[in-house]
């Protein structure tokens, strides 16, 4: 009887993995195709000039006006990337650019929606100000630390075009700059497959064979360590903005401490395993390991201020 339970829900934790696995791999696939044409388009009409200005780190608006575009974009971390690489060709500061990446998967505006219907104004304030205030600092440090360093290379360089089908070189430059735009990001696409699919398999597999009685075992109210369990665990989840919320609802109803929820939503919105793999076609690993620090202290820090003060 035993056995057979166990096989009855190994072939469930299968299917809801490989569940994930397809509906992320399309969701993500289309919104990062549509993200990247959509900022093709935008640079044939916003000069990187005006990028530059806008968002230049010497301009101490800059990082404010990075951090506000962040919180009116509906990016998760994941379709974050696409923007992101937009504002590196663009030149745009550097400061300012990890800014945005910081701020805006934790501060779209349906995270903050649902963090106002499910736990309440003044929780959603605390949130906000934690998150903001975190993503500014950490993109000023980062960037008067000289990690800009860290950036590969071929980030910056926009992708070229290439002829198929025995097109020559004039009929390439003669054809719409609509579909030049898509040739240019299908291209990109390719090269960050393998990343973004590798990512999307482990999120999945964890997703489908971790259990929420786990997480709520070493994430009680409990456990002191609770914050710090919570905001490690929700780094490899990826989970999106519309279920982040939900989920921490039911977690927290299961026993886990509030803190620890507000860590676990940070962790899994801010920096996904998925988005942690794709960041590595454009960020040299002592970057990443700067990025993901930043996501997992903010999460600790604001898990254990959370409990301090409410």
């Amino acid at each position: 009887m035993w056995k057979l339970l166990v096989i009855v829900m190994n072939y469930q934790a299968l299917v809801d993995a490989l569940s994930m696995f397809a509906f992320l791999a399309v969701e993500l696939t289309l919104l990062f195709l549509l993200i990247s044409y959509g900022v093709g388009v935008l640079q044939t009409y916003l000069p990187p000039r005006k990028i530059q200005a806008v968002l230049s780190s010497k301009n101490g608006k800059g990082y404010v006006v990075a951090a506000l575009l962040g919180a009116i974009t509906p990016f998760c971390s994941c379709s974050t990337i696409p923007f992101l690489k937009g504002l590196l060709r663009a030149r745009a500061g550097f400061g300012t650019m990890m800014v945005f990446l910081f701020a805006s998967p934790l501060l779209n505006p349906i995270i903050i929606g649902l963090f106002a219907v499910t736990f309440g104004i003044k929780v959603t304030a605390f949130y906000f100000v934690i998150a903001m205030g975190v993503s500014l600092i950490a993109g000023v440090v980062l960037e008067k630390l000289g990690f800009e360093r860290y950036v590969k290379a071929d980030a910056y360089s926009e992708p070229k075009p290439k002829s198929c089908c025995g097109a020559t070189n004039k009929a390439v430059a003669e054809e719409s700059k609509w579909r030049k735009i898509w040739r240019a990001i299908w291209q990109d696409f390719v090269k960050v497959t393998p990343y973004l699919f590798g990512g999307i398999a482990i999120g999945a597999l964890i997703y489908g064979f971790m259990p929420t009685e786990l997480i709520t075992h070493y994430a009680s109210e409990d456990n002191p360590f609770a914050v710090v369990v919570a905001a490690v665990i929700g780094i490899p989840l990826y989970i999106r903005a519309e279920a982040v919320i939900p989920l921490s609802a039911a977690l927290a109803a299961k026993g886990m401490s509030l803190g620890a929820v507000m860590a676990l939503i940070i962790g899994s919105a801010g920096a996904s395993l998925t988005e942690v793999i794709l960041l590595k076609s454009i960020f040299k690993t002592p970057m990443i390991y700067a990025f993901v620090g930043v996501i997992v202290t903010m999460a600790i820090s604001a898990g254990y201020l959370y409990g301090w003060l409410f």
